[in-house]
């Protein structure tokens, strides 16, 4: 595989605050802390002086990977996280089945590189890939399905509660129909064994998600972190408390949306008043305040104002933060540097920072996550013989038919020159008419605008006429762009990584290790 790289700007497939971001520009300075650049994470490394409980959060990993068969190096970064000099570089995302969409593996091969570059820039300290397990959350609806190809295969399952503690014994009907798209080919039947003992030895799904991406990715030292765990929401508890019962997160974060928004951008996440649900073994609900109390939703659970606090201690674990604060809890429980998101959570990110500030709490350097195009041989060959390139690509089906019309046939479609020619007669006509009655000047320019009007009909026409002409190569246009781009949207967000494998199997996950750039922010075309 080789790779090609294009600015994020020619894919026409991120929001303004995103580019805005990564370009630098003055308005988003005051919604982050550090240049996502070397001098970035030099400046981050200096602030990092808190004190943290790095002995807990060891045995925690050591404990949670207990059941899971791990190499040296993985063993290596979770013992270097007691150490002061050591870091970490964290992802994070849902518990996809079979790892989801292609975005899941390119977020965490972009934490992998990032962590590479950094201790060759920074040799006296530690970098460690964590790749943060979203066990919490509770939409089942979004994680329990998987695109190969033209197939959608789904968990038919009646679920409720934290998704992490979902029992996979029910999972046999989409496993096998996973494997059964695998097929025979060694390359297939590596990644059909690696999921097979994930989820056929392990009881909930994060156990087994963390058991496939530690398959997948712990030769290169990826740490699989689930933070539903009561010693770790132990050190939360306090902002827990004082953020239900005061509310200073929604007040910040409004506040913050109200200025990203005067400055003309589109905010992603509105924060409630309190950013905290209650959860339990299938429960999972948002906290409400009633008066002078509080109230878990779609449930007879209810507290005052101390039982809330008592609850809070004895209990941390059943107190789960939302969108909006789970961020600042993970940066409370790890010695973080940097949190590598999609678009998406950039942008939510961005308006999180006057939160982290009143906590005191540091904001990480926010990173875009790598992305990339991956165009196989036989997608390659088409564009060659159409003369397409890989730029070209991410215009629309429309756009992208249009100019291959006008650079490959002989007929001179623009009449653009025929529109110069009969607006300059008309200004002499005008001109000639103001001399007879002045009122002939409007009348005159009427007449030129809808001359112009017909000679753009009559060019689009034209432009229809000599597409029937060239139906078919029209037709390998629409098929190329639909097999690289599914139901219209980038590759990435779409396909599983069961294609790729099975045709080129750790060469596909090496290739995006060696071709991804986390700090040189863009966009990578990737030839298989």
């Amino acid at each position: 595989m080789h790779a090609k790289y294009i600015s994020y700007q020619e894919t026409n497939s991120f929001s303004a605050i995103v580019l805005d971001y990564l370009d630098g520009k003055d308005a988003l300075q005051p919604f982050y802390q550090h240049k996502p650049d070397l001098a970035g994470f030099n400046s981050a490394i200096a602030q990092q002086n808190r004190t943290l409980n790095r002995g807990l959060l060891t045995e925690v990993l050591q404990k949670q990977y207990k059941e899971t068969s791990h190499g040296a190096l993985v063993a290596e970064n979770i013992q270097l996280l007691a150490n002061e000099n050591t870091f970490t570089i964290t992802t994070g995302h849902q518990l996809n089945i079979f790892t989801g969409p292609l975005y899941f593996i390119y977020k965490i091969v972009t934490a992998i590189n990032l962590a590479k570059q950094l201790k060759q820039q920074f040799p006296q300290y530690n970098f460690v890939p964590i790749y943060w397990m979203a066990t919490e959350d509770h939409d089942f609806e979004e994680i329990n399905h998987v695109k190969v190809e033209d197939k959608m295969l789904t968990w038919e399952k009646e679920a409720a509660g934290a998704t992490g503690r979902l029992n996979t014994k029910d999972i046999q009907e989409v496993l096998t129909a996973y494997k059964g798209y695998l097929g025979i080919s060694e390359n297939g039947e590596n990644l059909a064994e690696l999921v097979d003992k994930a989820y056929a030895l392990h009881a909930t799904l994060a156990a087994a998600t963390r058991a496939l991406v530690n398959g997948l990715f712990g030769k290169q030292g990826l740490v699989c972190l689930d933070a539903d765990e009561r010693e770790l929401k132990q050190q939360f508890s306090a902002i827990a408390f004082q953020d239900i019962t005061e509310q200073h997160s929604f007040n910040n974060i409004s506040t913050a949306n109200t200025a990203l928004e005067a400055a003309g951008y589109k905010t992603q996440v509105n924060p409630r008043e309190i950013n905290f649900f209650y959860m339990a073994d299938q429960l999972r609900e948002r906290i409400i305040q009633e008066g002078d109390g509080y109230r878990v939703n779609n449930t007879a659970i209810s507290f005052t104002k101390d039982t809330l606090q008592q609850e809070i201690n004895n209990f941390p674990e059943r107190f789960s933060p939302n969108v909006i604060m789970r961020p600042l809890y993970q940066e409370v429980i790890l010695p973080n540097l940097a949190y590598i998101g999609g678009g998406a959570e950039v942008t939510y990110w961005l308006q999180l920072k006057s939160n982290f500030d009143f906590y005191k709490v540091p904001f990480p350097v926010l990173l875009l996550r790598n992305s990339a195009l991956v165009i196989d041989e036989q997608s390659a060959r088409k564009m060659h013989i159409l003369g397409i390139d890989h730029k070209e690509l991410f215009k629309s089906n429309t756009a992208l038919k249009n100019g291959w019309i006008k650079t490959h046939v002989n007929l001179e479609l623009s009449l653009e020159d025929e529109r110069r020619a009969i607006t300059a007669l008309f200004e002499h006509i005008k001109l000639d008419a103001f001399k007879i009655d002045k009122t002939l000047s409007q009348a005159t320019d009427g007449a030129k605008t809808k001359a112009i009007k017909l000679i753009y009909s009559l060019e689009k026409k034209m432009l229809r006429a000599e597409k029937r002409k060239h139906i078919t190569s029209l037709n390998q246009i629409d098929a190329l762009k639909n097999k690289l781009f599914p139901t219209g949207v980038l590759q990435e967000r779409v396909l599983n990584i069961a294609p790729q494998y099975i045709v080129h199997g750790d060469d596909f996950i090496n290739a995006l290790l060696e071709s991804f750039q986390p700090l040189k922010h863009q966009f990578t075309i990737l030839y298989a």
